[in-house]
């Protein structure tokens, strides 16, 4: 069916209701992954802090703009994550006024169980699953990936 045929089928109010559903339904898995997963305490947002500290070391400011907070409260995020050994800080090396923040090895330990703990928690619900719904899922994250990449 042709997005025109689909839009004719629903009507305009039915594919923003259907919109709408789909938004909530993204929203409330993402949550729930992010929280029902959490062992210990990696919150969700330091988990993010190390995922963007995945492809090199940043600075805080940029830790702050990336994750659209505020500087002060990536300072503390940071803080919290150089105490508890994840990350190291020093010197940008290029620039000394600046302090670049990057993964050490518990770091990154940290990223995989966090994701493998996440992969679980999706993977159990999806189990519990028929046939048909698992086929289903598999359909509608082809078509949400397409979406997601617009």
């Amino acid at each position: 069916m042709t997005q025109t045929a689909t839009t004719r089928a629903l009507g305009p109010k039915g594919v923003s209701a259907l919109s709408e559903e789909l938004r909530l339904a993204c929203m409330r898995i993402s949550r729930r992954v992010r929280f029902e997963s959490v062992d210990g305490d990696l919150a969700p947002h330091h988990f993010s802090v190390l995922a963007r500290l995945e492809d090199g070391a940043r600075t805080p400011r940029r830790l702050a703009d990336i994750e659209k907070v505020s500087a002060p409260s990536m300072t503390r995020t940071v803080g919290y994550l150089v105490d508890a050994g994840l990350v190291g800080r020093h010197d940008d090396p290029e620039d000394g006024r600046r302090v670049l923040v990057e993964l050490t090895g518990e770091g990154r330990a940290a990223i995989e169980q966090t994701r493998r703990r996440r992969g679980r928690w999706m993977s159990e619900r999806v189990a519990e699953l028929t046939a048909q719904e698992q086929a289903t899922l598999a359909e509608a994250a082809a078509i949400l990936g397409r979406i997601a990449a617009r």
